[in-house]
């Protein structure tokens, strides 16, 4: 039997998706009732709905009107609008009609033991005919299950997985898709259940749809008070950033992944598509940033925690990315019956760039050890043994050629930001014993600190065109050159720091935003060649740049820009094709969101606010709203869903 869908419409535009999810994974949901992508039950598990990569016979759950989006079926429909209940994760999707209005609420209650998606028809005037596709294909899109009804549900099992819906609808098989049409009027609700398990045992009672959504929104309504934000401007922007960040945690480790998807494209129909479902180090000493300057201490420490319990091991053998519970085998294979994002292909799972070197990482590792540290997070036990083992490593492993930040897959350079990344943890593990006073061979340390720093200012410096390149002998830019000033390589007035900023604006930018490196012409460095999206954690970085070096009003501006890209629910993918005026790569992207924290923080127009809490936690060893935190840690560890087992009526 054919698997096609009932109207074979693909995905939709990046910016018209929307997340939510219980800190294990996250659904993507479109602006059109439909969630697209969901892996079960974890981040980086194998996807139950696939269409976003694929089309609808790759599975879909649709809660629609009948008027759309199935073209010649009932009523016209006249506006859509979305938004997120309050500082929640609780997504409300309006639908207009001539005939009445209806509104779709979405939640994943945070989970007491298995994941569980509610959605709540409700009609608010009128009367509305809705429409329901539920078509799980486990297997990325590939497995169809067998479907039956148990105990007043509908179960689907394929393999390990299982999944069961519980509604008050009738639901009946079409085209191997379970589908429902009913009517609501005004007052009235409906909903729906759809909960994992694995297919070896029962199926779980359902939690009652109007119950778990006010209890997920309590939940993130509480979380989300921790904020620390003080007088500036951008609170809500930030707070919306750290709620996402909260959704891309994985809470059992505290580890945060990079995207909740995989192979969305940084070309439209090209190859570069990636698996961002892990944890990248890359991200480490940024992240810990964003979080503590946000007020959000405990997550800070499970990162830190997770980024140790990761990272342990020979330090020749470190990894740029880990698992959500800190896997290093990340395997890549490719999904070929999979047609990609608007035809984006190969669609691939794993991440073979796990096994490549990248001198930065130690940088990375180190430094957020040590902002930990001068953040009131001592760790205890052996810590400092790592950070020695690391940098001893470090002493002679900086001079090795690398593969770099952005993971080209192309030969090995000494790129300038990894040299300068390896200066990083040399110099924090300088700083360690003088400000902590731990015992290490700090003169050693001093001396190849030293020799780093003279050898980029020789051979990472173009002095003719006055400004760092991408790597030594090169006359390439590279936007990882906007951290020289930012982790304390050089002062931001230095002139070859603002020539280095001027050269990337100059050269380096599409319309004001920040491309990574100059990817049109970089066969050679990197194996995939072709134009890609700004990207958006760079612009960002130029944002901070130009603040630092006195352009305020300049930063400001550049700030608001990146603001302007968000969607309509405040979520920035990896990059922006400032072409195609569209975002593009993985969504939502948390190096994004963490740059628009930080950059935040750094142009606020009271920016003692952050410096003063940062000061504060330092003193006290914890943050000033430890008695929410409390609270909340107490009575929602596990979700905090004590009586979510009284039943679904």
């Amino acid at each position: 039997m054919s698997l096609v869908g009932h109207d074979g419409r693909v995905a939709l535009p990046i910016e018209d998706y929307a997340i939510i999810g219980d800190t294990h994974t996250a659904a993507v949901v479109g602006r059109d009732g439909s969630i697209d992508w969901l892996c079960l039950p974890r981040f980086d598990s194998a996807a139950c709905f696939a269409r976003l990569v694929g089309d609808e016979r790759n599975g879909f759950w649709r809660i629609a009107p009948a008027a759309s989006p199935r073209p010649g079926k009932g009523e016209p429909l006249l506006a859509t609008s979305r938004r997120y209940v309050g500082n929640s994760l609780v997504l409300e999707t309006e639908f207009v009609l001539p005939g009445g209005t209806v509104r779709v609420t979405d939640c994943m209650p945070v989970r007491e033991q298995f994941p569980e998606i509610v959605r709540v028809v409700e009609c608010t005037s009128g009367q509305v005919e809705m429409h329901m596709d539920l078509s799980i294909r486990f297997g990325y899109g590939a497995d169809v299950p067998w479907v039956r009804r148990r105990d007043g549900m509908l179960t689907a099992v394929a393999g390990p997985d299982a999944l069961a819906l519980w509604t008050p609808v009738h639901v009946h098989g079409e085209e191997l898709t379970s589908v429902a049409t009913f009517s609501v009027s005004a007052g009235q609700r409906v909903p729906f259940v759809l909960s994992w398990f694995p297919s070896h045992l029962d199926p779980p009672r359902p939690i009652d749809g109007h119950y778990g959504i006010h209890e997920t929104q309590d939940w993130w309504e509480l979380w989300s008070s921790q904020a620390v934000t003080g007088d500036s401007p951008h609170r809500d922007a930030i707070v919306r950033s750290a709620i996402t960040l909260k959704a891309l945690s994985y809470a059992p480790t505290g580890g945060i992944v990079a995207a909740v998807t995989t192979s969305l494209p940084e070309t439209l129909g090209g190859s570069r598509n990636w698996d961002y479902r892990y944890c990248w180090l890359r991200d480490a000493t940024l992240t810990l940033s964003a979080l503590m300057a946000a007020g959000f201490h405990q997550e800070a420490v499970a990162w830190r925690d997770w980024l140790l319990r990761a990272v342990a091991g020979e330090p020749s053998k470190l990894q740029i990315m880990y698992g959500p519970a800190g896997e290093r085998n990340l395997q890549e294979f490719e999904l070929d019956w999979l047609g990609g994002y608007e035809g984006s292909r190969p669609v691939r799972v794993g991440n073979a760039a796990a096994g490549q070197f990248q001198l930065d990482v130690y940088g990375e590792v180190v430094s957020a050890l040590h902002e930990s540290r001068r953040g009131g997070m001592d760790p205890a036990g052996p810590t400092w043994d790592l950070e020695c083992s690391l940098l001893q490593y470090l002493e002679d492993g900086w001079r090795k050629p690398d593969d770099g930040i952005w993971e080209v897959r192309g030969p090995r350079r000494h790129f300038t930001h990894s040299k300068v990344m390896a200066w990083v943890a040399l110099d924090r593990g300088v700083k360690e014993v003088e400000e902590f006073g731990f015992d290490g061979p700090v003169d050693r340390w001093r001396e190849a600190r030293d020799v780093i720093h003279a050898e980029v200012l020789e051979k990472g410096y173009d002095a003719e065109r006055n400004t760092f390149t991408q790597y030594y002998g090169s006359k390439e830019l590279d936007a990882s050159t906007l951290m020289i000033p930012m982790v304390g390589f050089l002062p931001p007035k230095d002139p070859r720091v603002v020539g280095t900023v001027e050269a990337i604006e100059r050269e380096l930018t599409h319309d004001g935003f920040v491309l990574r490196y100059d990817a049109a012409n970089a066969g050679d460095v990197d194996g995939l060649s072709g134009r890609e999206g700004a990207f958006l954690a760079c612009s960002f970085w130029l944002a901070d740049n130009l603040e630092l070096i006195g352009r305020h009003d300049d930063a400001s501006a550049l700030f608001e820009r990146l603001l302007a890209l968000r969607n309509d629910v405040g979520l920035l993918s990896e990059e922006y094709d400032p072409v195609a005026k569209r975002l593009v790569g993985n969504f939502p992207q948390a190096f994004s969101h963490i740059s628009l924290v930080n950059t935040a923080v750094n142009l606020a127009a009271d920016a003692g606010w952050a410096a003063e809490h940062s000061q504060r936690a330092r003193i006290e060893g914890r943050p000033t709203t430890a008695a929410r935190r409390a609270r909340l840690r107490s009575g929602h560890a596990r979700g905090g869903l004590a009586r979510r087992t009284r039943p679904l009526r």
